[in-house]
């Protein structure tokens, strides 16, 4: 931001940007490495020469790019074509398009690519790895890395500000904490499925989240919940959510964002586009900003004639001269062994004591990547939950340290705020259970199954009539935990009202074991449900024992038999939090590097 100075930069001993470690540094080496077979030696044919005058035909290459990195690489080859720069003794001509790298990454897979490209530089090398994931796509060449940046979290000034910028900060946890946490962060992603950006930012929350305990996964599933209620479709849409200036109507406009995950690059661009009063300013967590290291790669090499292989190797040699390193910096990336700009970092928005040099730390692994991706289409994916809720006369009980609050006072709480985090087409349903609630029955349905946002009679939707009818639970006098004929029941109907394309689950939250001597056993229970379980219409049993009187290893076990879980919590209010790891867990994300769950 051009209204700070920035101090030197706590730079490496050698004060020059680090590069990837699973990159080459040389990308120009690589790119020989890489087509030599198909092309011979780069001196032999006369490759490096910049000498012999431009023949009649150019060679005419075509590159998709990530449109971030796309204007520089642009700018890059019209100078080329201007300076008449020459592969064989022909005029090089490049041809850049922006391309969203998703994609292209969908197009590679399922062989249907290219479309008229022979080189491909998307902004990660997610891209290529997601690319080559089906084994049946399009061949890519990988041949070295064309720049970097990292990804940070950045902020307007009001909330860089409270957050404690430039001074204060954060690992990814932390950060996450502080999204999540009671006074909240107005934080916007772009959606991880379709940016590296929030991909990587989401995988390193979860690895940087499970380092500091055993709830590490829970407060993943947190944060990306929060970012589904503000996900944008792209990287260029999430910098159009931030609050323009700090007016009242801005503050107070539901879908404006005060920070965003973002990277530096794309805050350098916004930032050198603005007056300086909306500019952002940048948090580099402390336990290491991944980085976006745009990839060079040949794409299907067997069907490129000589001449573009040779003219893919020319025009890679050019992107590491240094007119072209030059073009790099000035559109905001960082190139590799070369000093940390200065005027770069300042327009971006870091400022010393950031750890803006980029700490070298290891990125996401593969399995981090892949595990936040699936937590977060299962988040993102719409829900159809029936819940049941125990209402003996225990949940009267009062919660110890809270002021007099019952049980049930805490489950309603916690229950209406885990409902305000679902959308309009979520599916919940509410049933109640204790002994001989209706008639001999011992559950009732209170609400059915049905869309969030459905217009009821009366107006409204059923989002209002749920909320309405968890507030009005009470706990039974006299009646007593009726489990097991509950837990049939209610997963019965949950199976038969089974909607394919959501996520379905039934969640019953008990404080106490089975009080029905009339009841059936918990062996013909378990038989019983495994009968019901149906592979092609899946619904987990979430069971959650609430409090010092619920039996955890018996909900587990009675759970398990449906391909669910059981679940302990000591205060109601860890109900929500633990709702979101249990439909987590159900979809078999146990994350990176677990070996069972644990359901403490």
């Amino acid at each position: 931001m051009g209204r700070h100075s920035l101090p030197d930069a706590k730079a490496t001993a050698t004060g020059r940007v680090r590069s990837p470690r699973r990159r080459t540094v040389s990308i120009a080496t690589a790119l020989v490495l890489a087509v030599a077979a198909g092309t011979g030696v780069a001196a032999q044919s006369g490759l490096l020469s910049f000498a012999d005058p431009c023949a009649d035909a150019p060679v005419r290459l075509d590159l998709a790019a990530s449109p971030d990195i796309a204007p520089a690489l642009r700018a890059i080859a019209d100078r080329a074509r201007r300076d008449r720069v020459t592969t064989d003794g022909h005029c090089l001509d490049v041809r850049v398009e922006a391309r969203e790298n998703y994609q292209v990454a969908a197009a590679l897979a399922d062989g249907s690519g290219p479309a008229g490209y022979q080189v491909w530089v998307p902004d990660s090398d997610i891209w290529v790895d997601r690319a080559k994931g089906l084994g049946d796509g399009t061949a890519l060449t990988p041949a070295g890395t064309v720049a970097t940046s990292p990804v940070t979290l950045a902020t307007v000034p009001t909330t860089s500000r409270t957050m404690g910028w430039p001074r204060k900060s954060y690992t990814w946890a932390e950060l996450a904490a502080t999204a999540t946490g009671a006074d909240g962060l107005l934080l916007g992603s772009a959606d991880p499925a379709r940016s590296a950006t929030g991909l990587l930012a989401l995988s390193s929350v979860a690895e940087s989240s499970r380092r500091t305990g055993a709830e590490g996964d829970t407060r993943t599933a947190a944060t990306a919940e929060l970012l589904t209620q503000r996900v944008s479709d792209t990287d260029t849409h999430v910098l159009e959510t931030l609050a323009q200036d700090d007016s009242g109507a801005e503050k107070g406009h539901p879908r404006r964002n005060e920070a965003v995950l973002l990277s530096e690059q794309a805050a350098f661009a916004h930032n050198s586009e603005g007056s300086g009063s909306a500019n952002l300013n940048l948090f580099y967590p402390t336990d290491g900003a991944p980085v976006l290291d745009y990839p060079y790669s040949l794409v299907d090499e067997t069907e490129l004639t000589t001449d573009q292989s040779r003219a893919a190797m020319r025009f890679m040699t050019l992107l590491g001269d240094e007119a072209a390193y030059r073009t790099l910096r000035e559109h905001g990336f960082r190139v590799a062994d070369t000093a940390l700009d200065p005027t770069l970092l300042r327009t971006a928005g870091a400022l010393s004591p950031q750890p803006y040099d980029g700490n070298d730390a290891e990125p996401p692994s593969s399995e981090s990547r892949q595990w936040a991706l699936g937590l977060w289409t299962v988040t993102v994916r719409s829900a159809r939950l029936t819940t049941v809720v125990d209402t003996s006369g225990s949940m009267a009980a009062p919660v110890p340290g809270r002021d007099g609050q019952s049980r049930m006072d805490i489950t309603k709480a916690s229950l209406l705020r885990a409902l305000a985090g679902f959308t309009p087409e979520d599916e919940i349903g509410l049933w109640e259970f204790a002994t001989r609630l209706d008639g001999a029955k011992d559950y009732r349905e209170l609400e059915r199954t049905a869309r969030l946002g459905e217009p009821v009679k009366g107006g409204g939707t059923h989002r209002d009539r749920l909320s309405d009818a968890v507030t009005a639970l009470k706990p039974v006098p006299d009646g007593d935990t009726g489990l097991y004929d509950t837990m049939l029941a209610a997963y019965r109907e949950a199976v038969a009202s089974y909607v394919s394309g959501k996520f379905n689950a039934l969640v019953i939250l008990t404080d106490g074991s089975n009080k029905d001597d009339d009841s059936i056993s918990r062996s013909e229970l378990i038989k019983r449900l495994k009968t019901v379980v149906d592979p092609r219409r899946p619904v987990p049993l979430i069971a959650i024992a609430v409090g010092p009187d619920a039996d955890r290893n018996e909900v587990d076990t009675i759970a398990r038999a449906t391909g669910g879980a059981g679940y302990e919590v000591s205060d109601p209010a860890e109900i929500r939090a633990v709702m979101l790891r249990a439909v987590m867990l159900s979809a078999g994300l146990t994350g990176p590097g677990s070996t069972a769950p644990d359901h403490s």
